[in-house]
């Protein structure tokens, strides 16, 4: 009965690290608990945010939109990724992958641009701290989110369709632990160069204009640090939006890798666990390390603010 009908069965395999079953029962305790921090973690944000008056700010605005992104994002693949290490049925039903592929490649996007958007908001807090609070009214910060909610969503919508309208000549095993666009186009048994091009222009939009905002904004609040006479001051401004930095370098870099490189067998390994960095991993990190860099940049704002007087 644990095998299941070729002819009937239309879902999808997760091969995942079917090759690696001597690391499954450690990926299990390692994403199961990465997961209730990520939880964890992310709630706790959101509930300080909203309990704490003093929180009701852009910044926390923002940082609460991208932990309950975080949240959402892993649970569209930690749960049923569990499923499979556990070492049952490693399949998926049609109906579950598009649903799967489509809600975390739309959280994907949109945490993307919600990324890009939050730097321009940290330019206008610390380049701008006079007339900070004039430039991020609630009006503006309620549109930039909701933007970037509707993009990410509305790109995985076209992402989404034009991949399952691809004929896969009954191919259904899928070299990876979730539904993803890399892998589900090596399925097709057609030529996959326009949603290749559709992908990566996409990718390019998504990706690099947040890329873009983001070195642009940290151009500035550089410029700006390096104003404050304060030796003190500079240090805490560069250690925590340095760490926050590396946290946004690890998203968009293992996003780049996966998304741009040349298609390899070789490299189907790497891959996974590549994602495994962006899906699983790096939301975990994000509320610690942005929150940390809210205080100390914060802190810059008020003694960038007092040096300008």
């Amino acid at each position: 009965m644990e095998q299941k009908n070729e002819s009937s069965f239309t879902g999808f395999i997760l091969l995942g690290f079917s090759d690696r079953l001597q690391l499954e029962p450690v990926l299990f305790v390692v994403l199961l608990i990465f997961y209730i921090f990520t939880l964890l973690g992310n709630t706790t944000i959101i509930a300080l945010s909203y309990l704490d008056p003093r929180l009701h700010t852009p910044m926390y605005f923002f940082l609460s939109n991208l932990s309950f992104l975080d949240m959402c994002y892993t649970t569209s693949i930690v749960p049923q990724l569990l499923v499979n290490l556990s070492g049952a049925d490693k399949s998926i039903s049609f109906g579950g992958c598009v649903v799967q592929m489509y809600i975390s490649l739309a959280l994907g996007c949109t945490e993307c641009i919600l990324l890009g958007v939050m730097a321009l908001d940290r330019y206008a807090a610390v380049c701008r701290p006079l007339h900070y609070t004039a430039i991020m009214h609630p009006r503006l910060c309620a549109l930039m989110a909701s933007a970037s909610w509707i993009t990410g969503f509305a790109n995985s919508l076209l992402q989404t369709v034009l991949v399952f309208l691809l004929p896969r000549c009954g191919r259904n095993k899928l070299a990876h632990f979730f539904c993803e666009i890399p892998p589900f186009l090596k399925l097709a048994c057609v030529d996959t160069t326009m949603n290749v091009y559709a992908t990566f222009f996409a990718s390019v939009i998504i990706l690099l204009t947040p890329v873009a905002l983001i070195v642009f904004s940290y151009g500035q609040i550089v410029r700006a640090v390096l104003r404050i006479k304060s030796t003190a001051g500079q240090r805490k401004a560069f250690g925590t939006c340095g760490s926050h930095l590396t946290v946004v370098s690890l998203f968009f870099g293992t996003a780049f890798y996966v998304y741009y490189q040349p298609s390899s067998n070789n490299s189907q390994d790497q891959d996974k666990f590549m994602s495994l960095f962006y899906t699983v991993i790096i939301p975990m990190t994000n509320p610690p390390h942005i929150y940390a860099e809210e205080q100390g940049c914060e802190g810059s704002n008020e003694e960038g603010a007092l040096e300008g007087l």
